[in-house]
């Protein structure tokens, strides 16, 4: 089974039972300190994976590190880790996410532009962007890329909505071209 495959089972577990519970904003930010943890401390996702550390000292550290988790993130983490499938929370977490934006009918967008967004910015893209992948609004994760020239580049999943003076140049040479 793929890690993509596992990491949504888990996830789609989780997710059942916080809708169900009607805790599903507070297990995502548990959920999105977890991903945070994991990403900004590499060696504690090594720790984890390494066959020499013994299980029970692996959900020692685990209850350690989120000692403010509710029992549904605890249990999660617990798991994964009596099933051997550490290496998958970063996964699950996001997966999780996922479903969360889903239900919500939000979609995460990359936004590229040559200069920062402002929020009035962000929230007019996000209206805008949003109806046209038949979304409510958007996450919008704004990148700094100096080579578009100008405009903006908006990728939306695998969808790019390229409205930058490099994207334009770079079809007219190939509509010259060609």
């Amino acid at each position: 089974m793929s890690s993509e495959a596992v990491a949504k089972r888990y996830a789609l577990a989780l997710f059942q039972l916080a809708t169900e519970q009607n805790q599903l904003e507070s297990v995502e930010e548990e959920l999105r300190v977890v991903k945070k943890i994991f990403l900004e401390n590499p060696g504690f996702g090594q720790l984890l994976k390494s066959p020499r550390l013994p299980l029970q000292k692996k959900k020692e550290m685990l209850k350690e590190s989120f000692q403010e988790a509710s029992p549904f993130v605890m249990n999660t983490l617990m798991i994964l880790t009596d099933r051997h499938r550490d290496e998958y929370i970063v996964q699950v977490v996001d997966s999780f996410i996922g479903l969360a934006n889903e239900l919500r009918g939000i979609a995460d967008a990359t936004i590229y532009s040559i200069r920062p967004l402002t929020e009035d910015e962000k929230a007019a893209l996000s209206t805008s962007f949003a109806q046209k992948v038949g979304k409510k609004s958007l996450n919008i994760q704004n990148i700094i890329d100096t080579n578009l020239l100008g405009g903006i580049k908006v990728q939306i999943g695998n969808r790019i909505f390229d409205g930058s003076l490099r994207g334009k140049l770079d079809r007219l040479e190939r509509e010259l071209v060609g």
